[in-house]
């Protein structure tokens, strides 16, 4: 024998499910900001964006002081896999093609997941004589599991 329509126990089932929806919604709230309050999604928010087929990087440069420039950003998996191990660096070039300072840093993530959003920071000394600066990255994908 069932409960019944109206029941104690069909209005249990409903305070859990509002109670579920309730935390799963301030998870999600909660999982668009990174632990110093600034958000790390949409992607939209950044100036600077590079990808892949696998992963989307975007960024904003500031110039924190003379002397020191500071890229903030996020990478996000936007490919069908785990994406492990990301690595970026941030050389700065100049007139002479010679890299004279380099910054570098590894997500604090190991393993990104489908969809999965984590942030990134680096900070590079300048002379002031840079002609560029160019970023690099790279990461692992796993092999795809086979099919027999």
């Amino acid at each position: 024998m069932g409960p019944r329509k109206g029941g104690v126990l069909d209005a249990m089932r409903w305070r859990i499910r509002i109670r579920t929806g309730i935390l799963a919604l301030a998870g999600m709230v909660l999982s668009a900001c990174a632990a110093d309050g600034t958000t790390v999604y949409p992607t939209a928010a950044f100036a600077h964006r590079v990808a892949t087929q696998d992963v989307e990087i975007c960024w904003n440069c500031t110039k924190l002081e003379p002397g020191l420039l500071r890229l903030d950003g996020v990478a996000r998996n936007i490919g069908g896999q785990e994406v492990r191990f990301l690595e970026l660096e941030l050389d700065s070039v100049d007139g002479k093609d010679s890299s004279p300072a380099r910054a570098a840093a590894a997500l604090p993530d190991s393993v990104l997941h489908i969809n999965q959003v984590s942030p990134f920071h680096l900070q590079l000394p300048t002379r002031g004589n840079e002609a560029r600066f160019d970023l690099y990255y790279r990461y692992y994908l796993p092999p795809p599991a086979s099919v027999h």
